[in-house]
């Protein structure tokens, strides 16, 4: 059974940078899928930013250029750099996995993508504000 654990969140001002870290056991980054999403309540979960098993990143628009995830395969672990940080990137960040290497595309950041995840981090708050 995988799991996830997600840290680093906190609040920061507009214009600083936080580092959120996804500690996984259970399954080798080396051959899994991972990333991030995000939630404000009221509004659908939003795929951020994902890593395939080979490395290759993908993001969503509004975090494109501020924004970077990597993985440690030696620490099984992903994080998520983010910097220039805006009050719109408040919301609680989620860490996800999955097998198919597919998943980790395009795929990760369109609408109602969460939905097919099934393997899940409890969540890191993260909030922007002056």
């Amino acid at each position: 059974q995988a799991q996830l654990v997600e840290s680093g969140g906190g609040s920061v001002q507009p214009g600083g940078s936080l580092r959120l870290s996804c500690a996984v056991s259970g399954y080798s980054l080396e051959n899994y899928c991972t990333g991030w999403f995000r939630q404000v309540p009221g509004k659908e979960r939003e795929g951020v930013a994902a890593i395939d098993s080979k490395g290759h990143p993908i993001y969503a628009r509004p975090v494109k250029g501020r924004f970077t995830i990597s993985k440690d395969n030696a620490k099984n672990t992903v994080y998520l750099q983010m910097d220039n940080l805006k009050a719109e990137d408040t919301a609680v960040y989620y860490c996800a996995l999955d097998g198919k290497d597919e998943v980790c595309s395009e795929f990760w950041v369109l609408k109602g993508s969460y939905k097919y995840l099934k393997v899940w981090g409890a969540g890191a708050p993260v909030n922007v504000s002056s």
